[in-house]
C-alpha cells in the first residue's frame, strides 16, 4: 500500500473541490479557506490581470437556500462601498452550476494576530476608530454585521482595517430592488442556516450581545454591534490593570448587558474614543473639577512645568534671601 503525503492529499482535496472556471474570465490559483456557506479560492481575473477571491457554494444545495444566501451576501456587500469593507466585483453561476461571487483579494493578518505587534494604547485605539467607521457606515445603509470579532477584522500591510464576513448580516430595511415584505421578523437576515428566525442564535460566543444569545432576532439594532465592538475593544486593550479609568468606562458602557445603557450608535462610541485621544470629556466618564484639572495638565505639560519651575525658583530665592 502506498501512503500519500499531506501535500499530495491537499492537492487531491483541492482538485475535488475546485470550481469549474472554464468559459469564465477566471483562472484558479489556490484555495484560501472555508466559510459557513462554501470555499474561498484565489483566482486570477484574466481580463483585468488582477487577483480576486472567489466565494463558491461547495455543498449539496437541492433547495437552493445556500445559493440564495450567497447571492444575498454579495448584494449586501455591493451596498457597502467603503474603504473598510471588501468590495464585490462580480457574481453569478459557474458552468458546473454552483453560485459564486468575486471580491477584492486582500492580504494581511487578522486583528487577533495583529494585536500582539501593537505597542501603545493609542495605536490600538486608532485601529478601533477605523473599525468603528466601517461598521457605522454599514449601519447608515441599514445593515448590522452581527458577528464582529477579532477574526473578522483584517489589518492590511499598509494599515488598512477591513471588516470581513457579512454572511449573517441583518437588514434593517430592504436592499435596492427588494420588497418591504422581505424585512420580516428576522429583518432580512442572512442566517447562519436556512430558516433562522426569532429563537435562533446567530453570532460568536464571547462577542455576541445578550439579546443575540437569547435569540431575539427581531429586537436587534445598532446597539447589538456596539456590544460586539466593546468586546473587541476589551480584547485590544488587554490587561485591565493597564487601562485608564476613562477607557475602562467606555468599555463598560459599550458592553452593558442592557441595551438601553449602551451607546445609542457606533458613531457615539467612536466619538467617545476620539474625545479620550484629544483629552476631552467623555460621555461615559462624567466630568469633575479634578478631572478637568488633570486634562488641563496633560494638554499643557510644558507650560505647567515652566510655572512649577518658576514658583520653585521663587521659593528658593525667598528662602535664601532672608537675613
Amino acid at each position: 500500500m502506498t501512503w500519500l503525503s499531506d501535500a499530495a492529499l491537499d492537492r487531491l482535496r483541492l482538485a475535488a473541490e475546485s470550481p469549474d472556471l472554464s468559459a469564465t474570465r477566471y483562472r484558479l490559483v489556490d484555495r484560501i479557506g472555508r466559510g459557513g456557506m462554501g470555499v474561498v479560492f484565489l483566482a486570477e481575473d484574466q481580463i483585468l490581470g488582477r487577483r480576486v477571491a472567489l466565494k463558491v457554494v461547495d455543498v449539496p444545495d437541492e433547495s437552493g437556500d445556500l445559493a440564495a444566501r450567497l447571492v444575498r451576501e454579495a448584494r449586501i456587500l455591493a451596498q457597502l462601498e467603503h474603504p473598510g469593507i471588501v468590495p464585490v466585483h462580480d457574481a453569478g453561476a459557474l458552468p458546473d452550476g454552483r453560485v459564486f461571487y468575486a471580491m477584492k483579494f486582500v492580504e494581511g493578518r487578522s486583528l487577533r494576530e495583529h494585536a500582539a505587534s501593537l505597542d501603545s494604547t493609542t495605536d490600538r485605539l486608532r485601529i478601533f476608530q477605523k473599525l468603528c467607521d466601517a461598521v457605522s457606515f454599514a449601519h447608515s445603509r441599514g445593515i448590522l454585521h452581527r458577528d464582529l470579532k477579532p477574526e473578522n477584522v483584517m489589518i492590511g500591510p499598509f494599515g488598512e482595517v477591513l471588516v470581513l464576513d457579512w454572511g449573517v448580516a441583518k437588514l434593517l430595511r430592504p436592499l435596492a430592488g427588494d420588497s418591504a415584505s422581505e424585512v420580516d421578523s428576522s429583518a432580512g437576515a442572512v442566517p447562519a442556516r436556512p430558516g433562522t428566525r426569532d429563537g435562533a442564535v446567530v453570532g460568536t460566543v464571547g462577542y455576541m450581545s445578550p439579546e443575540q444569545s437569547r435569540g431575539e432576532s427581531a429586537a436587534l439594532d445598532a446597539r447589538t454591534d456596539v456590544f460586539s465592538l466593546g468586546m473587541i475593544l476589551k480584547f485590544l486593550l488587554g490587561e485591565p490593570a493597564r487601562v485608564s479609568a476613562p477607557v475602562a468606562a467606555v468599555c463598560a458602557k459599550a458592553t452593558s448587558l442592557d441595551p438601553a445603557f449602551r451607546y445609542a450608535s457606533v458613531s457615539n462610541l467612536a466619538a467617545d474614543v476620539a474625545r479620550f485621544l484629544d483629552g476631552l470629556p467623555l460621555e461615559a466618564y462624567p466630568d469633575t473639577l479634578f478631572r478637568r484639572a488633570g486634562r488641563f495638565v496633560r494638554r499643557n505639560q510644558v507650560v505647567v512645568w515652566l510655572v512649577v519651575a518658576y514658583l520653585f525658583a521663587r521659593i528658593i530665592l525667598i528662602l535664601f534671601s532672608r537675613p
